[in-house]
C-alpha cells in the first residue's frame, strides 16, 4: 500500500488548527481579562502565608533518587501486566522468563536497601 505526502495533509491541517485554537485562547483571554493589579494582589504567598527568604532552597539528592526508584519500579508493573493476561498461552517458557525477571528486580530491590538509598535523613 502506497502512501504520498498528500495522505499527511488532514493530519497536518488538524494539528495546525489545534495549535491555533490553543495560542488563540491563551492571547484573547489575555486581552479580553481583567487586569486588576494592587501590592496585595501582587505579593508572593505560599498557602495564605507570606513567604519568607529565598525560594530557591536547594533539594536534597535523595528526594530526586527516591523519585527515579519509584519510577523504576513502578515501570516493572508495565511489564507484569501483558504477562499476567497471556500467563497461559506462555506456557512454562513464559513462567520461568518471568520469574527471571521477577529475580532481577528483587535483587536490585535489596542492593537499594543495602546502600541505604530509601532511607531519609
Amino acid at each position: 500500500m502506497q502512501s504520498s505526502q498528500l495522505d499527511y495533509i488532514p493530519i497536518l491541517m488538524q494539528a495546525l488548527l489545534a495549535i491555533g485554537f490553543v495560542a488563540g485562547t491563551i492571547l484573547i483571554s489575555g486581552k479580553l481579562g481583567p487586569k486588576r493589579s494592587s501590592k496585595i494582589k501582587d505579593s508572593n504567598f505560599e498557602c495564605g502565608i507570606e513567604s519568607l527568604g529565598n525560594a530557591r532552597i536547594p533539594f536534597s539528592v535523595k528526594y530526586f533518587l527516591v523519585a527515579i526508584l519509584f519510577v523504576l519500579f513502578d515501570v516493572e508493573v508495565i511489564f507484569l501486566y501483558p504477562w499476567a493476561i497471556n500467563f497461559k498461552e506462555l506456557g512454562m517458557e513464559g513462567m520461568v522468563k518471568m520469574v527471571i525477571f521477577m529475580l532481577l528486580l528483587l535483587i536490585g530491590f535489596f542492593y537499594i536497601i543495602k546502600k541505604k538509598a530509601l532511607d531519609w535523613e
